[in-house]
């Protein structure tokens, strides 16, 4: 008997919610299958079995709140009962025991000339719960071959390619394009062995939302994820009708009713903006990626919900230039890293963050939350859009440090390998536009934060010092703040504290 436990969650978290059990009491269940979804305020985590064997017991129940290492159930050897007619034993009956295909009665209106095979959503990556398949490669009835593609699926990071298990017919799709998918999902059939095309079955429609409706969340506790959800798109948890245990909301409940009420106030837009315009022969249409969509949703979010401003100011960067040049030999034998400008606007940020905490404050409701910590958000540019991984504890690290961590996540964001942790729960952001060319720019928020600096290319410019025209290498500060949390005395006097830091490197490193 193999005990699952609550795996560790991720720094400073302590607890979660166990969200929803994928399988029963009785299920078999094979090593890696996801078992159990748990949720906390920042990320939501699946627990998969250790090993081969069935689901023996359920110990924490949906809803309940659990402390890492504490026992969800218990995983025991045995074939198991599996309980009737649930989704494991479908998953079980279509897979013999040794992961071969297993012959299926016919389906009405096709030509069984083969065993019927399930094409499952494969694994999409870390921490990846869900993505949207995108678009069929094949329709029913065509003829397929091992290892070629018949589905594409988007997630929040990636592109997916579903390939067929193996040679024959195309039998039926069990869902429609745009529909979200869970990996291990069947998401097609396939006549494994079949050597003619079988009659075309239509792709079966998504389930049906028809009859009485959920009941609202009303006064049932509320998952964090379910919070956040609500908290980012301005909506009232207690709205959102739930489908879990006891009628409460789940994260998935939270976005179908999110998206809905997106969808409810486009349909009140006018009506040339509802379909889609013809395009001419000189033009192609392309769907957003899934990443992209989300990119657009959130700056949008964040123009209509903060009361947003920017404010400017230069700085001299000769001063940081000649300490870099100086030291940047010792820094790179020693650290084995270059000494970049990051790491100095990082720390000179955290100084002013704790001298104006305003700035690193999230408005909740009616509530100022301000924050202890200082993880600082890095804005990278990746092929498939902007990221914003977070550096944890940046008071805490050193130059050295802070240029590790921003390495480490620039090579994983350009690399696909970014997590839902590196990029929830920063306090503030920068946003180097500098590196493509840009003199001036407002950042956009990124919510719930409060404020984003912009940084831009550094200029040769004359500029007034002491009394004489001098050349200086000057950059142009910005600073987009929520003007609901922030003042503007508070914005400026955080950008001049980051400007006198910068200016004046050595003082900001003795903190003097």
């Amino acid at each position: 008997m193999t005990d699952i436990t609550v795996p560790t969650l991720g720094e400073s978290i302590t607890e979660a919610t166990v969200g929803q059990w994928l399988k029963a009491k009785g299920d078999q269940v094979k090593k890696d299958d996801v078992l159990v979804e748990l949720e906390t305020d920042k990320v939501s985590v699946e627990v998969s079995a250790t090993e081969d064997g069935v689901l023996s017991e359920i110990i924490a129940k949906e809803g309940d709140t659990v402390e890492i290492g504490a026992v969800l159930g218990k995983l025991g050897a045995g074939s198991g009962a599996g309980a009737t007619g649930s989704k494991s034993d479908t998953a079980a009956d279509a897979l013999p025991e040794h992961g071969g295909p297993k012959e299926k009665g016919g389906v009405p209106g096709k030509e069984d000339k083969g065993e019927l095979m399930d094409v499952e959503v494969p694994t999409m990556g870390e921490s990846v719960a869900e993505g949207t398949l995108s678009t069929f490669l094949k329709a029913p009835g065509d003829a397929v071959k091992k290892d070629e593609t018949i589905a594409e699926i988007e997630t929040d990071k990636v592109a997916l390619e579903v390939p067929s298990p193996a040679d024959g017919v195309l039998a039926e799709l069990l869902v429609a394009e745009g529909d979200s998918v869970t990996p291990g999902s069947v998401i097609a059939r396939i006549n494994a062995g079949a050597s003619a095309p079988a009659k075309a079955a239509p792709a079966a429609s998504a389930p049906s939302t028809s009859g009485s409706a959920p009941a609202a969340t009303g006064d049932r506790p509320v998952a964090p994820s379910v919070r956040r959800i609500s908290s980012e798109a301005g909506v009232n948890p207690s709205d959102i009708p739930g489908t879990g245990k006891d009628g409460r909301a789940t994260k998935a409940d939270a976005m179908e009713y999110v998206n809905s009420a997106a969808k409810s106030a486009s349909s009140s837009a006018p009506a040339q903006a509802k379909e889609p315009r013809d395009i001419g022969p000189r033009e192609e249409r392309v769907r957003m990626t899934r990443l992209r969509q989300t990119i657009a949703r959130r700056l949008k979010e964040a123009q209509d919900t903060a009361a947003m401003l920017t404010t400017f100011n230069d700085v001299d960067m000769g001063a940081i230039m000649d300490l870099r040049k100086k030291h940047q030999d010792a820094f790179v034998a020693k650290h084995g890293i270059k000494l970049g400008f990051m790491s100095f606007f990082v720390k000179a940020c955290v100084n002013a963050l704790k001298e104006v905490p305003a700035v690193n404050a999230e408005i909740d409701g009616q509530d100022i939350i301000y924050k202890n910590f200082y993880d600082i958000g890095v804005a990278v540019g990746t092929e498939k859009g902007l990221v914003v991984p977070v550096v944890r504890d940046s008071d805490d690290l050193s130059l050295a440090g802070i240029e590790k961590a921003i390495a480490n996540l620039g090579k994983k964001a350009r690399d696909g390998e970014l997590t839902i942790g590196d990029m929830q729960g920063g306090t503030f952001t920068i946003s180097n536009g500098g590196i493509y060319g840009s003199l001036m720019s407002t950042p956009i928020l990124n919510p719930p934060q409060s404020g984003v600096l912009g940084m831009h290319r550094i200029e040769q410019r004359p500029v007034a010092v002491n009394g004489e025209v001098k050349i200086r290498p000057m950059m142009y500060l910005a600073l987009s703040y929520d003007h609901r949390i922030v003042d503007g005395k508070e914005a400026v006097t955080f950008l001049v504290r980051v400007k006198e830091a910068l200016e004046d490197p050595e003082r900001m490193l003795l903190e003097v």
